[in-house]
């Protein structure tokens, strides 16, 4: 009897510390009720609670989470019926009040996805569609931010995974899709061609004017090279005639200094028809002025007798 009320005991007071002691893991936080009325958070780590008084009305947890939304069906602006698959993914940043604003907000973000959804792509058409997963994705997600800040719930991204038209037009697509990257292989084919010919054909322009200053850069090299040579003969031949006449110069000075300008050149006279009378002619016709020379020669032989006996 007395092991049955000590069990009983035992058992009231692992009930006891079991309902007063609550430990919250991170990154999830309960919301309590005091006597059925919002009373305060459970924060991770160790809380106590009053039993029976406090109640854990439920848990939410912080991360980020997703909610994957079933595919629908939705009619285009041109009257196609296309399948969109999409996943949100919200975190709870209102503990309260997505425990009292919204029964449950999963299932409410789901719904105003979807109805969001079709009302975008009722404005857009097929090819629209098809091409604007990116606005689709943005604009559903402003419609959620705007309906969920009040349930304590933010919408982090929404995607778009998947958009399906319907068989016949996916088999159109594919025509068009093969047909335009014919088209555009056809088209890339000429453009290289032709980019292959412009390429040439510059490059053989290129290649005629560089050999068109090439050979006009020789030409004109050459003839600087004629003119420097030509003035440097010219310059040589003026210095050959100026030294000629600063010796000749220098000669004459010499012999005006010396006095003896009309019998120097009498006497090389003489010398001169010396050398002439040496050549093959036998006879040598001496001019009227040359008996004047003659006779000077004996003058300069008298000078050269004087100058003699002078000595």
């Amino acid at each position: 009897m007395q092991l049955a009320i000590l069990g009983i005991i035992v058992v009231v007071v692992v009930v006891f510390i079991a309902l007063t002691i609550k430990i919250v893991p991170q990154q999830r936080v309960g919301v309590v009720e005091r006597l059925g009325k919002f009373n305060r958070l459970l924060t991770p780590g160790l809380n106590i609670l009053i039993p029976v008084i406090d109640q854990v009305r439920t848990y939410h947890d912080l991360r980020i989470q997703q909610a994957n939304v079933p595919p629908q069906t939705v009619i285009t602006k041109d009257n196609v019926q296309v399948q969109i698959d999409t996943i949100i993914f919200y975190q709870v940043v209102g503990p309260e009040e997505a425990t009292y604003g919204i029964s449950d907000y999963v299932y409410g973000v789901r719904n105003i996805s979807t109805a969001t959804m079709r009302q975008i792509i009722g404005k857009l058409e097929l090819d629209e569609t098809l091409s604007g997963r990116e606005k689709i994705s943005s604009d559903i997600r402003l419609a959620l931010d705007e309906a969920t800040e009040k349930w304590g719930v933010r919408i982090e991204r929404v995607e778009v995974i998947d958009i399906k038209p319907p068989l016949d037009i996916q088999e159109a697509m594919d025509k068009q899709m093969k047909a335009e990257r014919s088209k555009r292989a056809i088209v890339l084919e000429a453009e290289a061609a032709k980019q292959d010919m412009i390429l040439r054909a510059e490059g053989d322009k290129q290649s005629k004017i560089l050999k068109a200053e090439g050979d006009k850069e020789a030409r004109i090299r050459q003839a600087e090279g004629m003119r420097q040579a030509q003035e440097l003969e010219a310059l040589g031949q003026a210095k050959a005639i100026q030294a000629v006449a600063e010796a000749e110069k220098s000669r004459i000075q010499l012999i005006s200094s010396a006095g003896l300008d009309e019998r120097v050149l009498a006497y090389q006279s003489f010398d001169a028809l010396t050398e002439i009378s040496k050549g093959a002619a036998n006879k040598v016709f001496l001019p009227s002025s040359a008996v004047e020379t003659l006779g000077t020669l004996g003058a300069i032989a008298e000078v050269f007798k004087a100058s003699k006996e002078s000595k």
